[in-house]
């Protein structure tokens, strides 16, 4: 059979990391356990992102969330999202000034359509809504295999840090 696809063709077709964990790190202010963000693997503009986030059996939330059937927190779900908006935010502006700090203000429109588990990758999109000065709203997806686990707008400003 012929070779459909060149090695070459095939690097292309896989995801890119645009930020990986150390570039995250210097970007958000969040630190394990609560850095939920491991790759950003597009960013399109100051419009729109994808992030990634592999759920992994050994996360803390899951020892008490649920022993027996382990579960991620819907909570921690939008904190996922909200992150990578935050990185959104972080480019679009080309940095964020040091004396500023980026906080979420609103959750909106909410739905959980799936439970995410371990062994699950979550992919975070997130697209900007509107802008007017230092706030934000966007609307952030969580997909597990191509299916939406969780949905929401997200409403964030930026504050000066205290």
């Amino acid at each position: 059979l012929p070779l459909l696809y060149s090695p070459f063709t095939i690097y292309c077709l896989l995801p890119m990391t645009v930020y990986d964990a150390r570039a995250i790190a210097e970007i958000l202010p969040h630190r394990y356990p609560f850095l939920l963000v491991d790759r950003i693997i597009e960013v399109h503009g100051s419009q729109r992102i994808v992030g990634i986030k592999n759920v992994s059996f050994n996360e803390n939330f899951f020892q008490g969330h649920f022993p027996n059937h382990p579960v991620m927190p819907g909570v921690l779900v939008c904190e996922a999202m909200a992150q990578v908006a935050a990185i959104l935010v972080h480019n679009a502006r080309g940095g964020m000034e040091d004396n500023k700090v980026f906080v979420l203000t609103g959750l909106d429109k909410v739905k959980f359509k799936r439970t995410v588990e371990p062994g699950d990758q979550l992919r975070l999109e997130v697209e900007l809504l509107k802008r007017r000065g230092d706030f934000w709203k966007m609307q952030g997806m969580a997909l597990v295999d191509g299916k939406v686990a969780a949905q929401a707008e997200i409403s964030a400003m930026e504050i000066e840090k205290k």
